[in-house]
C-alpha cells in the first residue's frame, strides 16, 4: 500500500505545501483506504440530510439563494447551486446536529468538509464514484499528517480543527477531483492555509457547524483558484510566518508525518470513529457508561444522588455549558448529556429538542452532575476519549466505573447494519423511505458508480443540470 515513487523519492526536500500537494496529486490509494472512505461517504451523507432541516443549515440555504444562482452542484434540502455554495451548505448540515464522525489524530470531524467539498466538485465535474472516495482519502491524510504535528496544542489553544486543519484536508479533495497536477495542487493548499480559521468559543451555536460548512467551502475555492493558475507561497504551511506558526502548532515539522504518507494510511490504522449519539465526541464514553450502569444496575432516575465524572484537562475546554438553555449548548455540556442518559436510557436526535430538555428528570439530574479535570486521564489516550464515572444513589449504593473509548470508536465499530439503520434513520428526516433506500443502495455501491450525480435523483430531490464549473 505504497504511495507513487514520484512523491516519495523527489520531495523529501520541499516545503511541506509541496509535499503534501503532490502526495495528494499523485498517491495510488488502497482499496482498503477506499472502502473505509466509502463508509464515510455515507454515514456524511445521511447526517447531512437529518441536518439539512435544521435552523442552522436552512439560514444558510436561505442566504446562499438570495445571494447567487442555480449551479451543478446538489444542495441537500434545498435548490441547486454553484460548487463552492453547495459545498457551504453541505458541509454546514452535516455538522449541523454534531452527528457526524471524528478523527482522533487531528481532533477534528473529517468528513463534513471533506464529503461535500469533493462531492459539489465531483457533480460539477461529473466525477466517478471511485475518484470521490480517493479525493476523500487523500484529503484524510493530509489531515491526518497536519493533526499529528499541530495538537493537541493547536486545539487546545481554541482552534477548530474541523474547520482549520479541515479547510486544508478539503482543498485536498477538491483539487484530486478536478484533476489538478501537483504543482496546482501545492497552490491550493498554499491558499486554504490563508483560509483556514474556526473557534471552539463558538461550540454551542450555529457558527460550530457554519465553520464544517466554511472549510468545505474554502477548500472549494482553493482548488479552484488553483486551477486557474492563482499564486500562493510554496512556504504557506510551513514557513517561519505561515499555517503552523500562526495556528499555534504543538511541532514546526512536519517531515516525519509526510514521510509516512502513502507508506501508513491513518484512515486505514487509526480508523474514523462514527458517531452513535448526536452530541460531542468527547460526551460518549460517559454516555456509553451511565446507559450501562443503568440497564445492569437497574438505576431510576429519582434514585440518583450525584454523577461525578472525570475526564482529561481538554474535556472542560470542549464541554463549555454546565448549565445548557438551548439543545445545541446540550451538545456541549456533559452535565446535560449524562442526565439525559440516565433519564432516558438513550441519547438521540430528540435528546436535544425542547421538551427532552424540559424533561422533570433531566432538570432534577443536570445540577447533580460535576465534571472534574484529572490530569491522569489523557496521558496514554487521546484527548476525549476517557473517563471515570461515579454515581451516588439514594439507597447508599455507589457505583463506579473507568472507560476508555465509546461505541462507534474504531475498536468498538458500528457493524454495517448499525451504520445502515443510522442513515435510514438520519435521511427519512428529509426524504421518504423510498428515496432514502434508494440512496443507501447507491452509496453502497458507490465504488462503481460512473458517475456521482446519480445520488441527487435518487434522493428525489432533482438532478442537478450538468453546467461548466
Amino acid at each position: 500500500m505504497e504511495a507513487s515513487a514520484t512523491f516519495s523519492e523527489s520531495t523529501t526536500a520541499a516545503p511541506a505545501a509541496v509535499r503534501l500537494g503532490t502526495f495528494a496529486a499523485t498517491a495510488d490509494v488502497p482499496a482498503a483506504a477506499r472502502a473505509a472512505a466509502r463508509g464515510a461517504v455515507q454515514d456524511t451523507i445521511g447526517v447531512a440530510l437529518a441536518g439539512a432541516g435544521e435552523p442552522a443549515a436552512r439560514i444558510v440555504q436561505r442566504v446562499l439563494a438570495a445571494d447567487g444562482g442555480p449551479g451543478p452542484s446538489t444542495v441537500l434540502g434545498a435548490a441547486p447551486a454553484g460548487p463552492s455554495a453547495a459545498a457551504l451548505a453541505n458541509g454546514t448540515a452535516a455538522h449541523a446536529l454534531d452527528f457526524d464522525d471524528m478523527c482522533w489524530v487531528t481532533l477534528a470531524h473529517p468528513s463534513a468538509p471533506l464529503v461535500a467539498a469533493g462531492l459539489a466538485v465531483g457533480e460539477a465535474v461529473d466525477a466517478s464514484g471511485r475518484a470521490l472516495l480517493d479525493a476523500y482519502v487523500v484529503g484524510f491524510e493530509v489531515e491526518a499528517a497536519l493533526g499529528t504535528v499541530m495538537n493537541p496544542t493547536h486545539y487546545e489553544r481554541g482552534w477548530h480543527g474541523t474547520a482549520t486543519i479541515g479547510t486544508l484536508g478539503a482543498a485536498a479533495a477538491a483539487a484530486r477531483v478536478l484533476g489538478l497536477d501537483a504543482e496546482a495542487t501545492t497552490r491550493a493548499l498554499a491558499i486554504a492555509a490563508s483560509e483556514a480559521s474556526g473557534l471552539k468559543e463558538n461550540f454551542g451555536t450555529m457558527v460550530k457547524p457554519l465553520q464544517g460548512g466554511l472549510a468545505a467551502r474554502n477548500g472549494v475555492l482553493a482548488a479552484l483558484l488553483a486551477r486557474d493558475a492563482f499564486t500562493a507561497s510554496p512556504r504557506a504551511i510551513d514557513g517561519p510566518q505561515g499555517f503552523l506558526v500562526a495556528m499555534q502548532s504543538a511541532g514546526r515539522d512536519l517531515s516525519a508525518a509526510i514521510d509516512r504518507l502513502g507508506r501508513r494510511w491513518e484512515i486505514v490504522e487509526g480508523g474514523i470513529t462514527v458517531k452513535l449519539y448526536p452530541s460531542c465526541a468527547a460526551t460518549h464514553p460517559t454516555i456509553d457508561t451511565l446507559r450501562d450502569l443503568r440497564r445492569e444496575a437497574g438505576i431510576e432516575p429519582s434514585g440518583v444522588e450525584a454523577v461525578e465524572i472525570d475526564v482529561d484537562p481538554v474535556v472542560p475546554t470542549v464541554l463549555i455549558h454546565d448549565r445548557p438553555t438551548t439543545g445545541l449548548e446540550g451538545k456541549f455540556s456533559l452535565h446535560y448529556c449524562a442526565a439525559a442518559a440516565l433519564a432516558f436510557g438513550r441519547v438521540g436526535i430528540d435528546t436535544f429538542e425542547p421538551d427532552a430538555m424540559r424533561d422533570p428528570a433531566v432538570e432534577r439530574l443536570v445540577p447533580r452532575v460535576t465534571m472534574r479535570a484529572d490530569d491522569r486521564l489523557g496521558r496514554d489516550h487521546p484527548p476525549l476519549t476517557e473517563a471515570r464515572v461515579t454515581v451516588r444513589l439514594t439507597d447508599g449504593r455507589t457505583l463506579e466505573r473507568s472507560v476508555r473509548g465509546a461505541r462507534g470508536y474504531p475498536e468498538h465499530a458500528a457493524s454495517p447494519a448499525e451504520l445502515d439503520e443510522k442513515f435510514l434513520g438520519c435521511a427519512r428526516r428529509m426524504v421518504p423511505a423510498g428515496a432514502a433506500a434508494a440512496a443507501l443502495d447507491f452509496l453502497r455501491t458507490l465504488e462503481a458508480a460512473p458517475s456521482v450525480r446519480g445520488l441527487a435523483p435518487r434522493l428525489a430531490l432533482g438532478a442537478a443540470a450538468p453546467q461548466p464549473v
